[in-house]
Formats: structure tokens, sequence, C-alpha cells
């Protein structure tokens, strides 16, 4: 199977701010980040289509990135753990836009928060 991805998502495990008009704010971990969106657990995902801002920070960078973006898609995982079955939830958020940068485009600088790449 060839990957579908126009952008390169790298793993990471930082905190996350996202506030919704609709639904309040919330914190979560991000997982993976691309210059497109990124992937938040969460124990409640927000609906999908949900617009939404999110915060995070850069390592090395004091200047939060706060991105607008728009819940895309749910994710729940399910699996046994060594004691007993655990499970995983999380939403995606497509970046729609960089407020605090006035860009559309996440900078390379940010990737500090995830140095790792998945693919």
């Amino acid at each position: 199977m060839s990957e579908r991805r126009a952008t390169h998502r790298f793993t990471t495990h930082v905190p996350v701010k996202v506030d919704s008009a609709t639904h309040g704010i919330s914190y979560c971990i991000a997982r993976n980040v691309s210059e497109s969106g990124i992937f938040l657990e969460t124990r409640e995902p927000l609906p999908i289509g949900s617009i939404v801002e999110v915060w995070f920070e850069a390592v090395g960078n004091a200047t939060p990135i706060i991105a607008r973006g728009e819940v895309k898609h749910h994710f729940f995982l399910h699996y046994n753990g060594e004691t007993r079955t655990k499970a995983l939830t999380g939403m995606g958020v497509r970046f729609t836009r960089f407020d605090a940068l006035e860009q559309e485009e996440l900078p390379e600088w940010a990737f500090g928060v995830a140095p790792t790449p998945l693919h």
C-alpha cells in the first residue's frame, strides 16, 4: 500500500491545548504532527467538523504555535496490554491557518516538537 500523505509526519509527545467555540477548552497529548495536521490523544474527541484552535510549543522556542484547524477523523483502539486491555482514543485535526505566525504552513523550526519521522 502506498503512502497517500503529501507531507511527512513526525512522532511527538507534547501537551496541547485545544480551544473550541462550541465545546470549550480541553487538554490533549500530540502524538504526531505534520505541516498539514496533528493527531491528538484525548479521551473525548470533539465531533468531526469541529473548528478548533490548537496551542503547542516547539522544543527550544518560547513562541507558542497557534494553529486553527478542523477535526477530520476519530481514532479508537483497544488492545491487550501486559496485564489488561488498554485503549487509545484521539482525533485528527487538519490545519487551516497558523495565527500567531500569520502564515498557512508550519515553520520548519516547529518540528523541534517531533524529531523522529514516522515515514
